[in-house]
């Protein structure tokens, strides 16, 4: 396996969850990559305050609005929404409900990555609590994800808690709690544990697990791995999530532990 020379790693991050530390995701990363330089940048709306109305806008005209139907390059939101997406990116509020489109949210993004870092030995990891989902061409309907690779990477820690499955036993009775009016808090609590949830304390070392699928995404072109014991396993499942993420040990399979020792090597 190829692997790419990365001269650094630069964390965005945005609308987070309470729970999230970016700080000790940051260090995680640096004691893992040794000789890479790992900088956290803050909010990337931030670098460009002059522009908020334009990516408002841009924001507002990548929401998925129906599951079932893949939304044009170019539609119109209403004023509404814009108005809505520009508190969000000055920080005036945090509410959830929209769902973005992942690959139009990731080129909007990487309009704010600064030219001269646009290249291959930068990593770019950015966390948000946006919701995205990309287009499956074979059912033809949008699917939630927790991450989208590429230039830059983003990573949803409302799609850690949304994307992968919760127990088929929780679907069923969630079914009937909501049928009878029942509060879903109590459902919740006899699942306690068995899935990551909003504001969740083990959110900061789950995501850890993803921003390092993000760098060997910059690394090798490939940031999944087929051992479920691996934190770079693809999962599926909240429990093949939690196994991978927090129980799982060692931390890495064989080839991507002996990848990042060469990189200490050199």
């Amino acid at each position: 396996m190829r692997v790419h020379r990365l001269e650094k790693v630069l964390l965005y991050e945005e609308g987070l969850a309470e729970t999230l530390d970016v700080a000790d995701i940051a260090e995680y990363l640096a004691d893992r990559l040794r000789e890479i330089e790992v900088e956290v940048r803050g909010n990337p709306f931030a670098l460009c305050p002059e522009k908020s109305n334009d990516y408002a806008r841009k924001l507002a005209s990548i929401k998925i609005q129906h599951a079932s139907t893949k939304i044009a390059s170019e539609q119109e939101p209403l004023s509404g929404e814009i108005q809505y997406e520009k508190r969000r990116i000055l920080g005036e509020t945090r509410a959830f409900g929209v769902l973005y489109d992942g690959f139009h949210l990731q080129r909007l993004f990487s309009e704010l990555i600064a030219r001269q870092e646009r290249a291959l030995g930068f990593a770019h990891i950015l966390l948000t609590n946006r919701l995205f989902a990309t287009w499956e061409e074979g059912d033809r309907r949008y699917h939630l994800r927790t991450s989208v690779y590429g230039f830059p990477s983003i990573i949803s820690t409302t799609g850690l808690v949304e994307a992968p499955a919760k127990p088929r036993e929780y679907y069923l009775l969630k079914q009937q709690y909501e049928m009878l009016g029942k509060d879903l808090l109590e459902l919740k609590e006899g699942f306690k544990g068995g899935f990551i949830d909003h504001e969740d304390e083990r959110l900061t070392d789950v995501t850890k697990g993803y921003a390092m699928q993000a760098v060997f995404h910059s690394l090798t072109g490939d940031p999944f791995c087929e051992d479920r014991s691996c934190r770079l396993y693809n999962a599926h499942w909240q429990a093949e999530l939690i196994f991978a993420q927090l129980e799982s040990e060692p931390e890495f399979c064989e080839q991507h532990a002996s990848i990042l020792e060469s990189l200490c090597r050199k």
